[in-house]
C-alpha cells in the first residue's frame, strides 16, 4: 500500500484539478477536453479503442522483438571485435537519430498502402539503439576475474559468451529493454500518422482530430498510454522471471 497508494491518489487528484480547470476556467474542448468528457468517451469507444490497441500493439510487439534480436546479434558481434565496436557505435547513433516523422513517410511508399511493414520497421530501427548500446556495454564489463578463471578451464569463445557475458550483461539488456519497450509503443503509434492502414491508435487519433471530435481522440491517447505501460510492465515481469536473484538482493 505504501507504494501504490501514494500514485494512486496523486493521479486523482490531478484529475480532479484537471476537471476543475477546465470546468470553472471554461476552457474550450478543442484546447483541452475535461477528464469526465474523455472518460465518456472512453466507455463509448472501448471496443474501437481495444481493437486499435491490438493493431498497433501487434506493430509495436513484432517491431520489439525484431529490432531486439537485431540488437542482441550486433552487440555479440561488436564486442568480439575492437574494429566493428568502433564503427556501430557511430552507426547506432546515426540511425538512433533517424526522425519517424521523416522515416515513416518514406517507408510508406516503399510498400502498399494496406501493408504494416513499415511501422514495424520503424519501430524496431527506434527499438535498436537503446537494446544495443545497453546490452554492449554489459558484455564489455566483464570481471578480470571471472575471464582469467575461463581461459584456465580453457573454455571456448562460446562457453565463455554463454556461462560469463550473457550472464553478466542481463542486467543492461533488459534496461535497454525497458527503455525500447516504452519506444516501440510510441514509434508504432507516430507511424500510423503518417498513412497505411486505418485500424491503429494513431490513425483514430488523427481521424478524431481531423473531426473535432477532441474527447474521443484524447480516449485514443489515453488508450495508447495504456499499451505502452503494458509492455512496460510486462518487460519488468520478463526481467523478474529472468534474474529472480536481483530480487532476493533488492529484498
Amino acid at each position: 500500500m505504501r507504494r501504490v497508494l501514494p500514485p494512486v491518489l496523486f493521479g486523482v487528484l490531478a484529475l480532479g484539478l484537471w476537471e476543475l480547470f477546465v470546468t470553472l476556467g471554461r476552457v474550450a474542448p478543442f484546447i483541452l477536453p475535461a477528464p469526465s468528457a474523455i472518460g465518456a468517451q472512453i466507455v463509448e469507444q472501448r471496443q474501437n479503442i481495444w481493437d486499435s490497441a491490438l493493431a498497433s500493439g501487434a506493430n509495436a510487439l513484432t517491431g520489439l522483438i525484431g529490432g531486439t534480436l537485431l540488437a542482441v546479434l550486433a552487440a555479440l558481434a561488436a564486442s568480439r571485435s575492437r574494429f566493428l565496436g568502433e564503427v556501430s557505435i557511430p552507426f547506432a547513433a546515426v540511425v538512433n537519430a533517424l526522425p519517424i516523422i521523416a522515416l515513416a513517410p518514406i517507408l510508406n511508399n516503399m510498400f502498399e498502402s494496406t501493408s504494416s511493414v513499415p511501422r514495424r520497421l520503424v519501430t524496431g530501427i527506434v527499438v535498436f539503439f537503446p537494446v544495443f548500446l545497453n546490452l554492449l556495454r554489459g558484455l564489455r564489463e566483464v570481471s578480470p576475474v571471472h575471464q582469467e578463471l575461463m581461459r584456465t578451464y580453457a573454455a571456448s569463445g562460446w562457453t565463455f559468451a554463454r556461462k560469463v557475458r550473457l550472464p553478466g550483461a542481463l542486467p543492461h539488456l533488459f534496461t535497454g529493454l525497458r527503455q525500447a519497450s516504452s519506444l516501440a509503443v510510441i514509434a508504432a503509434v507516430v507511424a500510423e500518422y503518417f498513412g497505411g492502414l486505418q485500424d491503429g491508435l494513431g490513425a483514430r487519433i488523427t481521424s478524431a482530430a481531423a473531426f473535432t471530435a477532441y474527447p474521443r481522440a484524447w480516449a485514443f491517447v489515453a488508450g495508447a498510454c495504456l499499451l505502452g505501460l503494458t509492455f512496460y510492465l510486462v518487460t519488468l515481469l520478463l526481467e523478474r522471471l529472468a534474474m529472480p536473484w536481483k530480487q532476493r538482493l533488492i529484498s
